[in-house]
């Protein structure tokens, strides 16, 4: 099976190849059958091979071993990548709208779109579908929040035509060009409310912050596990892309031995690997019983997991 890496690329590849195509004919076509609302969609699909550009540097990067100035390695180059398209997608939903009130305070609505306008539109809902697919199943095999997050773009993508295919559609009933204009509008705030969902995700992880309840409880459930081990407390899960970084103190016999205490520690961080995929380290600080429970301001035990 191809590495993570080489999923990510791929997955990039057709996204942008994908993207590329529709973008080109919505936003030619959208300007031949004089939508407002199909160039805005060509201009979100436009926004997506930039998305697929930076992708794929991103995968580069990542895919680069720790070293002495990255000892955690490269993965955070996902994250950042990701906080990046989320400004690209804003600022291409804000030109779109800024420029739709211009040209309905110029009273430059257009007039009844052309047929090719529906067929464009149409045809991109089928492929956005594909694309997402394609997203979605790449960033589940690969853990990538990077490829989640352009699959759940692609998918508001295909809300968002199937909303300019409507909007066209009652354009042409009702005879008013004002329905494309009044769409456009709306896709631009549906571009713009999807940025920030893209870069919310982002900072958490950068901030490592939304910790998983069910990740620490597993984490606790490991220590029970093993014999000598108690009190797991000051643990701390942070994510780098799609692996897990975990720090924790646990409590054993002050009486055992430093090699015994060692090997009580080396079981928990075994238990943990059993539980949890995707650990790229672990770290466990032992303490004599009863020395634990310190006034700290940082990490869960398991009575602040339950707070």
């Amino acid at each position: 099976m191809p590495d993570r890496t080489t999923l990510i690329r791929r997955a990039a590849l057709v996204s942008l190849v994908g993207n590329a195509v529709l973008a080109a004919a919505k936003t030619v076509i959208g300007l031949m059958a004089g939508s407002l609302a199909v160039v805005g969609d060509g201009v979100d699909s436009s926004t997506d091979v930039v998305i697929s550009l930076v992708a794929l540097a991103a995968a580069a990067v990542i895919s680069k071993p720790s070293d002495r100035e990255h000892p955690y390695g490269h993965s955070r180059a996902e994250t950042t990548a990701t906080t990046i398209l989320a400004f690209v997608i804003f600022f291409a939903g804000a030109q779109l709208l800024l420029g739709t009130i211009h040209k309905l305070g110029e009273g430059l609505t257009g007039g009844i779109p052309g047929a090719a306008a529906l067929w464009v539109t149409a045809a991109s809902i089928a492929g956005k579908l594909l694309l997402a697919w394609s997203q979605f199943s790449a960033g589940r095999k690969t853990g990538s929040a990077m490829l989640v997050a352009n699959g759940k773009n692609m998918r508001n993508d295909v809300v968002m035509s199937a909303a300019v295919l409507a909007g066209l559609g009652l354009t042409t009933i009702l005879g008013t060009p004002l329905v494309d204009s009044a769409m456009a509008i709306l896709v631009s705030i549906w571009v713009m409310r999807s940025a920030f969902g893209v870069f919310r995700e982002a900072t958490d992880e950068i901030m490592d912050g939304k910790a998983d309840p069910a990740l620490y409880r597993l984490v606790f459930e490991a220590v029970r596990s093993v014999d000598g081990a108690g009190n797991p407390h000051r643990a701390r899960v942070r994510k780098l892309a799609s692996l897990y970084d975990i720090d924790l103190d646990i409590e054993v016999d002050g009486r055992r031995t430093v090699r015994e205490a060692h090997e009580i520690a080396q079981s928990v961080e075994r238990a943990i690997k059993e539980r949890i995929d995707g650990v790229y380290d672990i770290v466990v600080h032992v303490e004599p019983s009863g020395a634990g429970e310190h006034d700290e301001q940082y990490g869960l035990n398991e009575n602040r997991l339950n707070d």
